[in-house]
């Protein structure tokens, strides 16, 4: 098969969708694959070390998504890039189309085949090419509260451990899933105090057990939420509902329960957000206002650790890629459940129920398509 690796193109973001590692591994198993001259630079990646495992630098985006069967990406295509795809190409990728008509309707007219990292599923429920990401976003969402929490950035002043004689600042994370968990545990190791919000009660007696003491979970319902926010100092918002568009578990009218100068890190931004006031932001223009709450919106935050991040990320993905090289799309769909659980879209057919739903689309068993 011929694969095509695209520098990504949105702002600010600097992962590669393959290191040359996994590049090495694909052209020893006889497929062809181009690489984007500097698509890896960004990640600390030269095209010498691309070209030495065999790789094929391409300098135009546009001959490369021509001259490839499969685009493997890190961040879905932006509206330049909608022209690129084609009938029949497979593309693999963060798509997190629920949160983006646009984008639904550009890949579905296209043709093209989209797999979505973020819907491929094991048989426990996870989400393997998620969690990594999640992970780092959910360490990130800490820092980057912290910082916006300083006077200098717009927040209350006030540092997450505090100091002896000082209170501690009150962190809130609303989901207990891979993203809170992590925010959870980087947060309560800073000394914050820390409280979780989830629905599931046997997620809060795990992390019950395994949080450190300044941590507490709190079973999450609208008067428990607004409560926990009147006193926070940081809120992290990491719910997910995989393929589908994020709920508001913050709506503008509970932002006047909210100390002025807070910080809201709105992580679940790629799937529409969680609070009814986020809207996308970039690395270059992070945070904006609204009614005296600081709100980080960015909706590719492990765009800013690149090195951690592709490595991460590529650990997890490049079976999966090398599966759709090895057997096609199809039969390697056919034969994977998770691969399954990633198609989005067919040759202009929704085959995942949450994005048919978050815009009225028909919704095509993806099995039938396979």
């Amino acid at each position: 098969m011929k694969i095509g690796v695209p520098t990504e193109i949105k702002l600010f973001e600097n992962r590669v969708a393959m290191r040359p590692a996994g590049v090495e591994v694909l052209c020893r198993d006889g497929h062809e694959v181009q690489v984007q001259s500097g698509a890896g630079q960004g990640s600390g990646f030269s095209d010498e070390e691309y070209e030495r495992v065999g790789a094929k630098l391409v300098d135009d985006a546009a001959a490369l998504w021509e001259s490839n069967e499969m685009i493997v990406k890190v961040k879905e295509p932006l509206k330049q890039e909608f022209p690129l795809m084609r009938r029949g190409q497979i593309i693999f990728t963060y798509f997190h189309f629920a949160a983006d008509r646009e984008l639904t309707e550009a890949v579905r007219d296209s043709g093209a085949i989209a797999i979505a990292y973020e819907t491929v599923q094991e048989a426990d429920r996870s989400l393997p090419l998620l969690i990594p990401m999640s992970e780092v976003a959910g360490r990130m969402a800490v820092q980057e509260g912290a910082k916006y929490l300083e006077k200098t950035f717009g927040g209350r002043g006030v540092l997450l451990s505090g100091v002896p004689g000082t209170p501690r600042a009150e962190v809130v994370v609303l989901g207990g899933g891979i993203v809170g968990a992590n925010s959870a545990k980087i947060a309560a190791g800073m000394g914050a105090l820390v409280t979780i919000l989830d629905v599931n009660l046997e997620r809060l007696r795990y992390l019950d057990d395994v949080m450190p003491s300044n941590v507490s979970t709190v079973y999450s319902d609208l008067h428990t939420v607004r409560e926990a926010i009147s006193k926070a100092d940081v809120v992290i918002g990491s719910v997910l509902l995989p393929g589908k568009k994020a709920p508001h578990l913050i709506v503008k009218e509970d932002l006047k329960y909210m100390q002025p100068g807070s910080v809201i890190v709105d992580v679940a931004i790629d799937q529409g957000g969680c609070v009814e006031t986020s809207r996308p932001t970039t690395h270059h223009d992070p945070t904006f206002e609204v009614d005296g709450v600081m709100h980080y919106c960015v909706t590719n935050m492990p765009g800013a650790v690149p090195r951690t991040s592709t490595f991460a990320l590529t650990n997890s993905t490049f079976p999966y890629a090398r599966k759709l090289a090895d057997q096609g799309w199809q039969a390697a769909c056919g034969a994977s459940k998770p691969l399954l659980h990633g198609l989005n879209i067919v040759d202009g057919k929704v085959t995942h129920a949450g994005v048919a739903e978050a815009f009225g689309m028909k919704f095509v068993e993806p099995a039938s398509v396979v």
